[in-house]
């Protein structure tokens, strides 16, 4: 005989799960209990936001479902913006709520809230357990649909008496990851669409990636000589230095690169949905049928056809379709290879920063200097905003899994990230950026990164405005300034007062000193940068957007 909470507990461990991130809460202090007695790492966060957030990260850096559990109600709601995330992203994600016992339901009990109403939306599938010996049969499906297509989010809610009451159950079992793959047909098509075309271009997003399909697809662009892009923050999916890179297809994209793609005769989309934010607003292919001849490669039926009608769609992972590719040969052995360099050249002068700009702190100086003092492997974690752009433009991903950030746009993201990053490979470096408005969406999680000695580098862009919102007020409002600006702590003292290291920077010249006492610390670290206002984005000015 077990109760509820031990048999949660099994349930995780049956499926591999290794640390779960949570707030502790009343209402399910009998899986706390359980999880005393086990090898999981229980990660204690200080708002259920950065928990879920860091659930989100380990999914989206190990493609297994990242764990997170919090209390009902309140907890609940902080935690619908990881959630929230964890959907639009496409990232494995179980979040288990305590909810109030049994018997009170439906009487607006402490903290109660009907989750199935509350979440349908923003998670795959919202279940409750009323029955503990059920518990095996609702972990394995949760685990099965949060890996399985798209993936995605569950929602798992336990009344705190299920959780202590004593049952039998059947022993859990680990979770079989469902597989798609293309068919001999489809790959046959595939290599005749590429033969007839005279401008292709791969664009590689979404998730089910993995470091061998991503060698694989290199190998793939290489053989066909044929550009490749990354669509928005899914940089880390093909090398930036690499001659058959075209760039990133996000928001601020080359406008050389914008032309190519529409321009293009054939668009091989893969593991993406190409959502609104990589399209540019749905304009660099037309909706429902684009101009260009479209492959769409995606592992949920469901998707294929959704927004764009494709000429040849392929229900796979991205992982069995790059393996598939190894098959093909091309028909015109180099082809492509003076507009592939003129697209990879195109790249490197707009992926390369200025060198001056309004105030005493130059950012591009500052990206260089990041730039040639930095491993490969490095993980660079971010959430949102106009700083977010100095990253994105101009450091030049090389390698799988060294990007965690959000693309759904959500700020506070970054700081639980690198947190978990930091945990999930404690050998390897990892910097987050944030803005001052960012990090303090979440900048409570320093203190989870003290209290495991966590030696993340955390660089505060800091401009004393919601940079991103004030520069689109000075568009369509110019010199009407309402809500956006900001007042900040001195945020190097705010390391050093939870026990980190802090440094501040007010010149370009000091950053360089700054980040290597940062990192020979050994403790999290803050840097704070003092940026002109004026420095709202690497090409204009608050004020030459403020005149138009």
């Amino acid at each position: 005989m077990k109760t509820g909470g031990e048999l949660i507990v099994e349930a995780l461990k049956a499926n591999g799960v290794r640390r779960v991130s949570c707030v502790p809460g009343e209402s399910y202090l009998a899986v706390l209990d359980a999880l005393h007695d086990t090898d999981i790492d229980v990660v204690v966060c200080r708002q259920e936001g950065g928990a879920a957030m860091m659930a989100d990260a380990w999914g989206r850096l190990t493609g297994e479902p990242g764990i997170c559990m919090v209390t009902r109600g309140p907890g609940a709601m902080n935690a619908s913006a990881g959630l929230h995330i964890a959907r639009q992203d496409s990232i494995p994600m179980i979040l288990f709520i305590g909810q109030v016992q049994r018997d009170a339901r439906e009487r607006e009990a402490f903290q109660e809230i009907e989750y199935r109403r509350a979440f349908t939306e923003i998670a795959k599938w919202v279940g409750e357990i009323d029955d503990p010996t059920r518990i095996p049969e609702f972990v394995t499906r949760a685990f099965a649909v949060a890996t399985s297509g798209r993936p995605g989010p569950v929602v798992l809610t336990l009344p705190e008496d299920m959780l202590t009451q004593k049952t039998e159950a059947v022993s859990a079992k680990p979770y079989q990851p469902v597989e798609s793959h293309p068919g001999p047909s489809q790959m046959q098509a595939l290599e005749q669409l590429i033969a007839k075309a005279e401008r292709p271009i791969a664009i590689l997003g979404g998730t089910r990636w993995s470091e061998q399909a991503v060698r694989q697809f290199q190998s793939f662009a290489e053989r066909f000589d044929l550009p490749v892009g990354c669509s928005f923050r899914r940089q880390m999916l093909f090398d930036h230095l690499h001659p058959n890179y075209a760039g990133d297809v996000g928001i601020g994209i080359n406008p050389a690169l914008a032309k190519d793609i529409r321009e293009a005769d054939l668009v091989l989309l893969i593991g993406g949905r190409f959502s609104e934010m990589p399209s540019s607003g749905y304009t660099l292919l037309e909706v429902p049928y684009p101009q260009q001849t479209l492959v769409h490669v995606y592992p949920d039926p469901s998707e294929l056809g959704r927004v764009y009608r494709p000429d040849l769609a392929i229900a796979a992972t991205p992982a069995n379709f790059a393996a598939a590719l190894e098959t093909l040969t091309p028909a015109h052995p180099h082809r492509q290879s003076e507009r592939t360099a003129r697209m990879h050249h195109s790249y490197l002068t707009w992926s390369t920063p200025p060198e001056t700009g309004p105030g005493d702190v130059q950012m591009g100086p500052v990206m260089r200097h990041i730039e040639a003092n930095t491993a490969k492997d490095t993980i660079f974690a971010n959430g949102a905003g106009n700083y977010a752009t100095w990253l994105h433009r101009f450091h030049r991903f090389q390698q799988f899994n060294t990007q965690a950030a959000p693309t759904s746009g959500s700020m506070g993201y970054g700081l639980p990230a690198a947190v978990a990053a930091k945990q999930l490979f404690p050998e390897r470096e990892v910097i987050c950026f944030a803005g001052d408005g960012c990090f303090m969406m979440h900048g409570q999680e320093f203190a989870t990164a003290v209290r495991y000695n966590l030696a993340i580098i955390t660089l505060v862009i800091n401009n004393g405005i919601y940079g991103t919102i004030r520069m689109h007020q000075e568009r369509e409002y110019p010199g009407r300034v309402s809500g956006t600006d900001l007042t900040n702590p001195d945020f190097a003292a705010f390391a050093r007062a939870y026990g980190g290291h802090g440094e501040l920077v007010e010149k370009t010249e000091e950053f360089a000193g700054a980040f290597e006492r940062a990192r020979q610390s050994g403790k999290p670290s803050i840097i704070e940068i003092r940026l002109d206002p004026e420095a709202i984005t690497p090409t204009r000015t608050l004020s030459q957007i403020r005149h138009g």
